[in-house]
C-alpha cells in the first residue's frame, strides 16, 4: 500500500466531494439562508413598524382621551350654564306670577274696599235721611239744621 497513491486519491475525491457540495447542494443552502435572513430582517421590520404603530396609537389614544375629557366638561359647563337660566328664568316667571296674584288681589282688596265705601255712603244717607225726618218732625230751626248737617259732614 503505497502512502502517496491513497492520500492522492483521497485528495482527488475530497475536491470532487467539495466541487458536488459547491455545484448542487451549497446554492440551496445558501438560498434557503438568504429567504429565511431576509424573511427574520422583514420580521424585525415589521416588529419595529408595529412598535411604532403601537406608540403612534396610543398617542393618539391619549389625544382624543384628553380631547373627549375637555369636551365632556364642555358639556358639562354647557348644561350646568342652561340648568341656572332654567332656574333664573323659573325665578323671574315665578316672581312675574307672584306680582300678577299680588297685583290681582291688591284689585280686589280695592273693589272690596270701594264697595265697603259705597255700602257705607248709603247706610249715612240713609241714616242721615232719617236723622234729617225725626229733626223735621221735632222742630223746623234751621241753624240747628245746619249745624247737625256740618257735624254729619265732618264724620264722613
Amino acid at each position: 500500500m503505497n502512502f502517496n497513491a491513497t492520500l492522492i486519491g483521497q485528495s482527488i475525491t475530497f475536491i470532487i466531494f467539495v466541487w458536488f457540495c459547491m455545484r448542487f447542494i451549497w446554492p440551496p443552502i445558501m438560498g434557503a439562508l438568504d429567504a429565511r435572513k431576509k424573511q427574520i430582517a422583514d420580521g424585525l421590520a415589521a416588529g419595529d413598524r408595529g412598535k411604532h404603530a403601537l406608540e403612534l396609537a396610543s398617542k393618539n389614544a391619549a389625544d382624543n382621551m384628553r380631547e373627549a375629557k375637555v369636551q365632556a366638561a364642555e358639556v358639562i359647563a354647557q348644561a350646568e350654564k342652561r340648568a341656572a337660566q332654567i332656574i333664573e328664568d323659573a325665578k323671574v316667571a315665578a316672581k312675574e306670577e307672584g306680582d300678577r296674584q299680588l297685583a290681582a288681589a291688591q284689585a280686589n282688596i280695592d273693589q272690596e274696599a270701594n264697595r265697603a265705601r259705597e255700602s257705607l255712603r248709603e247706610q249715612v244717607a240713609a241714616l242721615v235721611v232719617a236723622g234729617a225726618e225725626k229733626i223735621l218732625r221735632r222742630e223746623v230751626n234751621a241753624q240747628t239744621h245746619a249745624d247737625l248737617l256740618g257735624q254729619l259732614k265732618a264724620e264722613l
